[in-house]
């Protein structure tokens, strides 16, 4: 299984590289064609496993993969500092939940990249299209990310 996987992420990165890919369902036809097995739950978690983000394309916000800095492997903190300075987003409180609005389709590589920078307030967090919940066990935890959050975002 494990073989299809990287078969159809190395087909995704081809498919990114030679066109405009906007959705995610246009994702999955395009792989199907390709002869891959591809639903929207299983192109959802590529997409957030690649770290996809939404640029401008063509005249269109269009996946396409995260810049790298040179070929080293980009820790989880310069990741999130590239997409939140990269990305419009909007930080808002709801009890012991930030919830952090971006670009249709790049949620879930802030949720990646928030994840993999292993920040110690945050107890988690879940990732739709263009939103993101982070839980914090307390207060105090919430609102040191919070200002962390804006000062990394600018």
């Amino acid at each position: 299984m494990e073989v299809m996987k990287q078969l159809r992420q190395r087909a995704i990165r081809d498919l990114l590289e030679q066109r405009a890919v906007r959705t995610q369902h246009e994702l999955a036809g395009a792989l199907r064609e390709r002869g891959f097995r591809a639903t929207q739950a299983t192109v959802s978690r590529d997409v957030a496993e690649l770290g996809l983000v939404k640029v401008g394309r063509d005249g269109v916000q269009a996946y396409a993969m995260p810049p790298t800095l040179g070929e080293r492997e980009v820790s989880g903190e310069e990741r999130l500092r590239n997409l939140l300075q990269d990305l419009p987003i909007e930080i808002h409180e709801a009890g012991l939940l930030l919830v952090v609005r971006t670009l249709p389709g790049s949620a879930h590589a802030i949720a990646a990249a928030l994840d993999r920078a292993h920040w110690a307030e945050v107890a988690g967090s879940i990732a739709g299209d263009d939103t993101v919940f982070v839980a914090f066990s307390d207060r105090g935890s919430l609102l040191r990310a919070h200002k962390r959050l804006v000062r990394i975002a600018g």
